[in-house]
């Protein structure tokens, strides 16, 4: 599990150098856009208090900590889960992957309240509405990888006597 606590770690420190980078050294928090490369990469400052797309989003304190309670939980069950398959360096780079991500959304919630996204991507005609941020896209690829590099076929077959 060595290699899944380094990917781990390099998406959380990634993870909060760009939001570091962007919110308060370009000042997104109150200069709200920057286009970067119109249409196809914007920074678009937005503070997410639920989940992805907004979903469950509150504004009480309470909605908070459940949220905080709830990606420490799913990071834990992942990471001891995914130890059994900790033999597959595909698994262990997507363990990684989600719960380096997991882990920089909790720190956004606990230093700010809400989950600072910046990231807006349109193309092709298409308007994207919705920011996300590298720890969003680290998470929706650690799932990916999870799902498709983890389990090993058709289980084992005891031989019978």
């Amino acid at each position: 599990m060595r290699l899944a606590g380094l990917v781990a770690l390099a998406v959380f420190a990634l993870d909060q150098a760009s939001k570091y980078a962007v919110v308060h050294g370009m000042d997104l928090d109150r200069r709200l856009a920057i286009d970067v490369w119109p249409p196809y990469l914007n920074f678009r400052m937005a503070w997410n208090q639920g989940v992805n797309f907004g979903l469950f989003s509150g504004e009480s304190d309470t909605t908070r900590w459940i949220l905080i309670a709830v990606s420490l939980a799913i990071s834990a069950w992942v990471w001891m889960w995914s130890r059994k398959e900790a033999s597959k360096p595909l698994v262990q780079i997507s363990t990684g992957l989600l719960v380096g991500g997991a882990l920089g959304n909790v720190v956004d919630r606990l230093v700010y309240g809400a989950v600072a996204d910046f990231l807006n991507m349109s193309c092709c005609g298409f308007s994207n509405p919705f920011s996300f941020n590298v720890a969003d896209i680290t998470i929706f690829a650690g799932a990916i990888g999870l799902a498709l590099f983890s389990g090993g076929g058709a289980p084992k077959r005891r031989k019978t006597p």
